[in-house]
């Protein structure tokens, strides 16, 4: 691991705002970093953003020697505003528009919610990347009315409220406008107004919805809450929170970010949060913003049924959180792969001193994302390593098989198993979901019909079916010499040696690299296909 200097020296951004955050509240013993999403529909890629931005700051803080306590705030008690195209048994979920997220059913019937079932998804997720926060459930401290006080000093605050938020508005607000939401008690709607305040805990209202007008007292009620604009600067100063980033739409000129730092501090005495604008996620080839109420989206789940679970850390510590960048599930994905294990065997050799500053600072700087990539803390020694191309290529060979794939390796530790089994996993998902057709093979069986070959094609087939004992004996460099050899013999071209190959192999032209290929198979298997041909 590095060491703190070296950390400083390395400068990654998720560093640089650990130090702003100590700076901005005096370098103070234990802080507060939070995030939080509502869990309207799937939490998609997009918002995970956010959360392991947060991670890699309390990671920095905590390496710097402070104490750091990291909420995640699941916004359960936000209205249901539209139906994911995603969810199931649409007509049932239309029934609750309008209420809050936490009275939504799971239409799968697992949970006791459709919130609560967002929520798992998520957080069942989380760990296997490394991630811990302690999970806060508005509609827990709504409905038992732990935020009391904090909507009274909303109500005695009024003007002052107003006039913030008017700053940023178009049409102002109503004279008579009164700082609390309401979930109707008899149709648990938000189709209510508040329409008067008792100057202690009593809040009256109506619902447009159903008729009901009504009195609350918000020391005793499950049905009140603040909006959101004074809501988020009221839970800051509850959690005395320190740290927390946001999209670039609450940071927008007007956005919530912009009228919750006045109202923390006028309103509820307490300093804004250091907070940055993180950018947008996208999928590579996907229309643009992914949005959880559309449906349309790719998760955390998705994206680790394809990527081992440090390279999604590697992803998105790897890329400063206000630029915008996308997740691939194309061929991209093995240069992704291919990205990780070189920065990987970068962090085990270390530059000696006499390469010089710069090129400690170069390596300082890849380590740092190293080290902040890992689910935990980096191995003492290299980890097992199998280049992506060429594990794909074993796994086709074995159609899919894992332990046959690890079998045929032959060299792996008992220890190094389970990381290697996830790489395999991952692979042979994207092999089968995601990769273009042309990547794609499999071997051809005894019982299938065999391949109508030309006199020429069938005099390839036999010349390399003779080398085949070579595969045993010689190395790979060896045995292309030999292979290629053919083409002088039969006057042939090397495209033509390629082709008769793949086809008699494959069933198509084209397939992985040939000589490489031959030697993965293994002289048996090649024996058993080609010998068809060879008789």
């Amino acid at each position: 691991m590095l060491t703190q200097e070296e950390i400083q020296m390395a400068g990654h951004w998720a560093d640089v705002w650990a130090a702003k955050v100590m700076r901005a509240h005096n370098n103070k013993d234990s802080y507060t970093c939070a995030s939080g999403i509502t869990p309207s529909g799937t939490v998609h890629i997009g918002n995970f953003r956010e959360i392991i931005s947060v991670d890699l700051i309390v990671r920095a803080l905590r390496q710097a020697g402070k104490q750091v306590r990291f909420i995640y705030s699941w916004d359960d008690y936000d209205v249901f505003r539209k139906v994911p195209k995603n969810m199931p048994n649409q007509e049932l979920l239309t029934q609750y528009l309008r209420q809050s997220i936490d009275r939504v059913p799971d239409t799968y019937g697992q949970y006791e919610s459709y919130a609560q079932a967002n929520e798992k998804h998520v957080e069942k997720a989380l760990h296997l990347v490394g991630i811990f926060p302690e999970y806060i459930y508005q509609s827990q401290r709504y409905r038992t009315s732990q935020y009391a006080q904090g909507m009274r000093r909303a109500l005695e605050c009024r003007s002052i409220i107003m006039q913030q938020l008017n700053e940023f508005r178009k049409e102002p607000l109503a004279e008579d406008w009164i700082p609390i939401s309401i979930f109707c008690e008899q149709c648990h709607c938000d189709t209510t107004k508040a329409t008067a305040w008792d100057q202690e805990w009593g809040v009256a209202y109506t619902c447009s919805n159903c008729g009901k007008e009504g009195n609350l007292d918000l020391r005793h009620t499950d049905a009140a809450k603040l909006p959101w604009r004074i809501d988020w600067p009221m839970r800051w100063a509850y959690e005395d929170v320190d740290f927390e980033p946001a999209g670039k739409d609450h940071h927008s000129d007007g956005g919530s970010f912009s009228t919750a730092e006045k109202t923390v501090q006028a309103v509820y005495n307490h300093a804004a949060p250091v907070s940055f604008q993180y950018d947008f996620v996208r999928i590579k080839g996907g229309a643009g913003k992914i949005s959880s109420s559309s449906g349309e989206v790719v998760d955390l789940q998705d994206c680790l049924s394809v990527y081992q679970p440090e390279i999604i850390r590697f992803l998105f510590c790897s890329t400063r959180p206000n630029s915008e960048f996308a997740i691939s599930f194309d061929l991209d994905v093995l240069k992704n792969y291919e990205d990780y294990d070189r920065q990987e065997r970068n962090y085990y050799q270390r530059p000696a001193p006499e390469a010089g500053e710069k090129a400690m600072k170069k390596w300082l700087t890849a380590a740092r994302i190293y080290e902040l990539s890992q689910v935990d803390k980096p191995e003492a020694e290299m980890p097992y390593q199998i280049g992506i191309r060429h594990l794909c290529t074993l796994l086709q060979i074995f159609e899919g098989d894992i332990e046959a794939t690890i079998a045929r390796l032959g060299d792996v530790a008992e220890s190094q198993m389970p990381r290697l089994r996830t790489r395999c996993a991952c692979a042979w998902n994207w092999i089968q979901h995601h990769a273009p057709e042309d990547f794609r093979f499999s071997l051809r069986k005894d019982s299938d019909a065999p391949i109508v070959l030309s006199d020429i094609q069938k005099q390839v087939v036999c010349e390399v079916y003779a080398l085949l004992p070579l595969i045993d004996q010689k190395d790979e460099n060896d045995f292309a010499t030999e292979l290629y050899e053919i083409n002088t013999r039969l006057n042939i071209q090397s495209e033509t040696l390629f082709t008769v190959m793949y086809l008699a192999l494959l069933g198509k032209e084209k397939g992985p690299r040939l000589v490489n290929f031959l030697y993965t198979i293994g002289s048996a298997r090649l024996k058993a296909i080609l010998g068809r041909y060879a008789e």
